[in-house]
């Protein structure tokens, strides 16, 4: 048995902490507000991850540090970098290989199925952002100084995800309303499943080919948000779901009130058109396949009514 450092407890870190639990590892699992699952073999630690030296003292003598965290979205140009720095430092002092959660914007616009050695190529702040994250990280792994890798997911499916299907599209669908979809509805998509994330990234870490390189997820499905979203309402037995494409002018409009749906337009290039992540060497060398999609929209689903239970 050996410590892992996860850093996050949204649905992907969460997910990674109790799979490491249930393997026999034992976990730290850090948060500002010492939240997360509940397992024997988990500590939650609140602390704040931006300080590199209270993160340094926690991943001492660990094997792993899994960085999962995820500054709001609407603040990312001004608060990843320093946490990013943290992360990578406290890596660094206390021996820890380094994982890191990352995604797909560092690539920027991109036809076809886009391959884990694809360059960065960002035309947004957010992909700029990601794209400065995962250089940095390298150039300390090509200089000795910690073993890292990355493994990149597209847009979240599953109980507790965050992503724009789950927030402009699962939700609607699950409660009988109609949808408003600022993106293609019939463009095949690559879905991200959160377990199946977890599971790439705890693999990574176990593999020694890992290092110094990225990894897609397996994606769950490439189905368009239209199919998508009928099997949803299938899982679910709710109506069928009604459709609609949101204009530019909505989305901005939108916007002026809500600061998350104001960092959209910039992200549009990755709904209006095809967005295919190729995962074969994720298959093929660290051996992660994905879960089939309807069971993940089941998932989905059940936990929707539970949430409508406790109400």
């Amino acid at each position: 048995m050996s410590l892992h450092v996860v850093v996050g407890a949204g649905a992907t870190g969460s997910a990674t902490a109790r799979l490491l639990a249930e393997s026999g590892q034992q976990v730290r699992l850090v948060t500002r507000s010492g939240s997360g699952p509940v397992h024997p073999r988990i500590q939650r630690v609140p602390a704040d991850a931006g300080d590199a030296d209270r993160l340094a003292e926690l991943a001492e003598g660990a094997a792993v540090l899994f960085n999962c965290a995820m500054p709001p979205y609407d603040r990312w140009p001004a608060e990843w970098p320093p946490l990013a720095a943290a992360l990578l430092a406290a890596a660094g002092r206390s021996g820890a290989d380094y994982v890191m959660l990352g995604n797909t914007y560092g690539y920027g616009p991109v036809e076809g199925p886009v391959a884990d050695g694809a360059p960065m190529a960002p035309t947004s702040r957010k992909g700029q952002v990601r794209a400065r994250m995962w250089q940095e990280a390298l150039a300390a792994h090509q200089a000795g100084r910690v073993r890292v890798t990355e493994v990149r997911a597209a847009d979240f499916l599953g109980a507790g995800a965050y992503s724009p299907f789950t927030l402009m599209v699962g939700a609607q669908v699950l409660a009988g309303a109609p949808v408003s979809y600022p993106g293609d509805l019939d463009a095949p998509h690559s879905w991200s499943y959160t377990g199946d994330t977890a599971r790439t990234l705890v693999a990574a870490a176990g593999n020694e080919a890992s290092w110094g390189r990225a990894w897609h997820v397996p994606s769950t499905s490439e189905l368009p948000v239209r199919g998508l979203a009928r099997r949803l309402a299938g899982a679910a037995q709710a109506p069928a779901p009604r459709l609609g494409r949101m204009s530019l002018r909505e989305l901005a409009e939108i916007g002026r009130t809500d600061s998350i749906m104001a960092e959209f337009p910039e992200m549009l290039y990755l709904y209006d058109r095809p967005n295919v992540l190729d995962a074969s060497s994720t298959v093929e060398i660290l051996g992660v396949v994905a879960t089939p999609v309807d069971d993940v929209l089941t998932e989905m689903a059940a936990a929707a009514r539970s949430v409508q239970t406790a109400r």
